[in-house]
């Protein structure tokens, strides 16, 4: 029955829930990020907050023939968490760690614990959970268990199945379950019980009782030497059990729930076996090859030598991290254009035994032949390597047009010592048809991540699609390998079960399902009972609709293809508590709506089936409305999903069919505003200050009444430039550059670019003004790129005949001067576009100035003065995520005393405007409550606060009542008078 049939009981049912229910066209997209968008059954969504929650559902579900999909973070790339019915997304509120017992080395926690979280938990006691995903920042262990995960250290920790103890389930019927370890006596005892839980246990003992299915599943399923193994239910690691084939091993249902993919019970506690931390002292030896074949023997040599991991990198992927802003920087250890990249890596207690291992393993490579280029990476350097390889998948969607490496293969797993003969004959495979192939990942455990390029909005390519499968699926039978060996089967690869194992154990495995689920309650349509390969693509065949744009989208061919890079990674889901700027608004609210994919894939949708109508979508509006233009996800997102810009060009296209809101107006045109208002600064201040006045103005344009307004500078930075003293010895000048003095600088912050160029001066530069634009960023974040776009003209025209190298063009505000950088050569065409990109290279914020002239050395330490300070750095978001705040570190480092921390924060919340909006004001301050305003009320009260933002400044003035400083103010305090 479908969703939209039986709306009249959701309000009741809404009413009988603790946690959030909803159903709409929106909740409908959002939550089918990784399959078929089920255009004809709309998707309800609940977010339970305890188990009688998902009883409820599941009741529910029952009496009106519905189904409940359990969801952690989307990750999955088969299909497991997508689905006609109610997904129940656990990572909202079912997301606490339940009890630990460290000298039993266990711990109990919720569906929804975020892996990594659980481990910056463990730490401290010395333990951790071993398996290890590649979206480890993000993923849940209610996931981990669905798909049995493991990742990149399955060479010495195996996968999540060995390491659940213990599973409390709700079953199909809304009993509950407890599934642990049984010795015969007690799985002979579950056997009597006259429930449900007992009919599951009669079930397997029937099936694995008879010895002509022990001999199928011991002859059809995957070899049990290959560890990685994910192919339907897991009945051949239950028949390697006490009750069935004399093993020592106790029987545990766990077993077969990891892998299980949310079919079978839905997990609300799951206890899980820790293990120690691994040893201190890590290295990775990071072998370059000239060819893919090289390194698939090279692999044979490195496993004798008992590494961590070994895992693979292609010259495909090697390729697109030169594009990424993020990853251009953790390529420091390839050589050239390498082929490939082994990562292997050893663990030891001291560096030592390391660089042992690492000189042996490199002298049998080089009798071999194999490798060019043997860099050792040590300390704090092994992160940059394995953020470079957990960003490949992402990384992979960059690719231009609408050819796209596709999943359909992407982890096969055979024994590694048949992996070169594999691949050799996969090779062959792909030659019959025509197709290029990316391979990548954990090489060690013998599985590659296989990525064909296909263009699937045609149907000549779907139908190799589904044939590539099939003939790949017979060469994995071929080698007794697994067609998935880690990612599980879902809806993408379960018609290919029967072929790997047999009609017969799939027969088995169709009768643990009706056993389990008879009612068909629990994610249908995954492992058994599976539609076909082809059936509910999310791209429609045929010739993708073209929009005509502002901004320029031809390095992704188009605005829709943009769009399209999203691939569902997740990345855009870490918190707060994980790091990193991307993406603060779903940091404050857990609400998909409001993750960089979720936005993406509501503008894919709804691109993709109204066309132009979308731009006049009310859905979109209000989905990117919590968009707060903070670019991290330009630099942050794998796939360099800019959602800022994706933002700012549909709503000039709302605004031209809906119009400018007159809030919008106001924000955009403040510069002129506030022009006028300087005329009588004092008296506008008043204004601006005085609770009744600023009251009334607060409402007129819809501002929250808790925000103070930005009060005008007294003194022009032009008006105190006529009686200023600034001549320069000739024999003292160090060069000489142009100050950019953006529309906040010269309107509100005027005393910051009067300290500016006294500290120029004073350094030995002289400072240029000369009559210009603002910078356009008031337009530019609210969408306004028609304006935008005559204000880039003029300040590149203007510019373009003053800037050089030896006379940059260097800005205080860093939303302000990165415009130049960012937003203009995309807002310009032909010549006026190669002239930006010119003027580019030479526009620098003030610490990248600075930070290049000390590279030069002409500025030094002795300047300043060597007194004691502790600084606390928030870098501001669009910086972190275009340039980096580093140079602000370095800058700040310049006085020898001076202690530079940077704030671990995202997005202050301010955003330009964002903060100030009536609607805003609450997910604002949340933001600002993530990481800021903590760390800054941590902090001593003697220690100086500093960001370079206008925004982020104010935002923590309000947010902690503590007063920031430019990082220009901190510089020039600190200069020897």
């Amino acid at each position: 029955m479908k969703i939209k049939d039986i709306v009249a009981d959701l309000s009741e049912f809404s009413r009988l829930i603790d946690g959030d229910f909803y159903t709409d066209e929106v909740s409908r997209i959002l939550y089918s990020t990784d399959a078929s968008l089920y255009r004809e059954n709309p998707l309800a969504v609940l977010r339970p907050k305890n188990k009688e929650d998902i009883k409820k559902a599941i009741l529910f579900a029952l009496k009106h023939q519905t189904s409940l999909i359990p969801r952690g973070a989307g990750t999955s790339l088969a299909g497991q968490v997508v689905g006609a019915g109610i997904v129940a997304d656990v990572s909202r509120y079912m997301n606490q760690i339940l009890e630990l017992n460290q000298e039993e080395k266990w711990v109990r926690v919720q569906p929804g614990v975020v892996l990594d979280e659980l481990n910056m938990f463990l730490k401290p006691f010395g333990l951790f959970f071993g398996p290890e995903t590649s979206t480890s920042n993000r993923c849940t262990i209610g996931g981990m268990l669905g798909n049995n995960s493991c990742g990149s250290h399955s060479l010495v920790y195996g996968s999540t199945r060995e390491h659940v103890l213990e599973v409390v389930a709700t079953l199909s019927d809304g009993s509950e379950a407890v599934f642990n370890a049984l010795d015969n006596e007690e799985f002979a005892g579950k056997c009597l019980q006259d429930n449900l839980e007992g009919r599951i246990y009669q079930n397997i003992r029937s099936i694995l009782s008879q010895p002509e299915h022990q001999q199928r599943i011991v002859s059809e399923f995957p070899d049990p030497q290959n560890k990685r193994r994910n192919c339907g239910y897991a009945i051949d690691i239950l028949l390697d059990s006490s009750p069935f084939l004399n093993s020592s091993r106790k029987f545990n249902f766990c077993k077969l729930l990891a892998g299980s993919e949310g079919t079978l019970a839905f997990a609300s506690e799951i206890k899980l076996g820790l293990v120690p931390l691994p040893p201190k002292e890590v290295g990775l030896l990071c072998v370059n090859f000239a060819s893919l074949e090289e390194a698939l023997e090279a692999n044979l040599v490195a496993l004798k030598y008992s590494p961590t991991a070994v895992e693979l990198m292609d010259n495909y992927i090697l390729e697109c991290t030169k594009e990424n802003i993020e990853q251009q920087r953790n390529r420091f250890f390839v050589n050239g254009d390498p082929k490939a990249v082994l990562i292997i890596e050893f663990a030891k207690e001291t560096q030592t035994e390391i660089k042992h291992l690492a000189d042996e393993l490199t002298a049998e490579m080089r009798s071999h032949g194999f490798g060019y280029h043997f860099p050792l990476v040590m300390g704090e350097d092994t992160k940059r390597v394995w953020n470079l390889r957990k960003a490949g998948l992402g990384l992979l969607s960059n690719l231009p047009g609408d050819k796209r490496n596709v999943t359909v293969i992407e982890d096969t797993a055979v024994h590694p010592r048949f992996l070169p003969q594999y691949i050799a004959e996969f090779k062959e495979i792909m030659k019959k048809y025509g197709q290029d192939c990316i391979y990548h990942a954990h090489i060690g455990s013998g599985e590659l991540h296989l990525r064909p390029m296909l263009d699937l909005k045609k149907q000549e390519d779907i139908l190799v699609f589904e044939r590539l499968a099939e003939e790949v699926a017979l060469l994995v039978k071929k080698y007794k390998g697994s067609l998935s060996g880690e990612h599980g089967d879902g809806r993408l690869r379960a018609q290919f079960i029967p072929l790997m194992i047999g009609e017969e154990n799939y027969d088995l495995l169709k009768q643990i399902k009706n056993c389990w689920d008879p009612n068909g309650v629990f994610n249908p349509g995954k492992i058994v009972d599976a539609p076909k390969i082809t059936s509910d693509f999310r791209y429609v065949v045929g010739t993708p609709p073209v929009f005509p744009t502002f901004s320029d989208f031809s390095k992704t061919e188009g605005l829709l293809r943009a769009v399209e890079n999203c691939n569902g990674s997740g990345d855009c889901r870490k918190s707060a508590v994980i790091g990193g700027a991307m993406c603060p608004s779903f940091m404050a609210t857990r609400n998909e709506l409001d993750s960089t994919r979720g936005r993406a894939n509501m503008l894919r949708e709804m691109l993709t089936q109204k066309s132009m109508g979308a731009f006049e979508s009310t859905e979109i509006y209000q989905c990117l409305d919590l968009c707060l233009g903070c670019k991290a996800c330009k630099s942050e997102c794998p796939s360099n999903v800019d959602m800022a810009k994706l933002k700012f060009e549909f709503l000039q296209h709302y605004y031209n069919r809906k119009g400018v809101p007159f809030r919008t107006w106001v924000i955009a045109n403040i510069s002129h505003i506030n022009r006028l208002a300087s005329i009588f600064p004092k008296v506008a201040n008043f204004v601006l200050n005085n609770k009744h006045t600023s009251s009334c103005l607060k409402k007129a344009i819809d501002f929250a009444p808790e925000r103070s307004f930005p009060l005008l500078s007294v003194q022009s930075i032009r008006a105190w430039l006529t009686n200023a003293d600034l001549q320069l010895d000739s024999k003292s000048k160090k060069g000489e550059l142009y100050l950019f003095v953006d529309e906040f600088t010269q309107y509100n912050d005027a005393h910051i670019g009067i300290v500016a160029i006294q500290l120029l001066t004073r350094l030995g530069y002289e400072v240029h003004l000369s009559h210009h634009e603002v910078s356009g960023r008031t337009y530019i974040s609210k969408g306004l790129l028609k304006q935008a776009k005559q204000i880039a003209e003029k300040n590149v025209r203007h510019f373009s005949a003053l800037i050089r190298g030896n006379c940059p063009l260097v800005g205080l505000e860093p939303s302000a001067i990165l415009s130049f950088r960012d937003e203009y050569p995309d807002l310009l065409k032909g010549e006026l576009k190669t002239m930006a990109q010119n003027l580019a290279e030479n526009c620098l914020s003030f610490d990248e100035f600075v930070c290049r002239e000390i590279e030069n050395s002409r500025i030094k330490s002795d300047s300043f003065h060597s007194e004691p300070q502790k600084i606390y750095l928030h870098g501001h978001c669009q910086q972190k995520a275009i340039a980096s705040s580093s140079t602000i570190i370095r800058m700040l480092s310049l006085p020898i005393n001076y202690k530079v921390n940077e704030i671990k924060s995202t997005c202050c919340g301010m955003a330009g405007s964002f903060g100030y909006e009536k609607e805003h004001f609450e997910l604002s301050m949340q933001i600002g409550e993530l990481s800021l305003f903590p760390a800054i009320r941590r902090s001593e009260p003697e220690a100086i606060i500093v960001a370079a933002g206008t925004s982020c400044r104010h935002q923590i003035k309000d947010g902690t009542s503590r007063t920031a400083l430019h990082p220009v103010e901190v510089l020039f305090d600190a200069l020897i008078k």
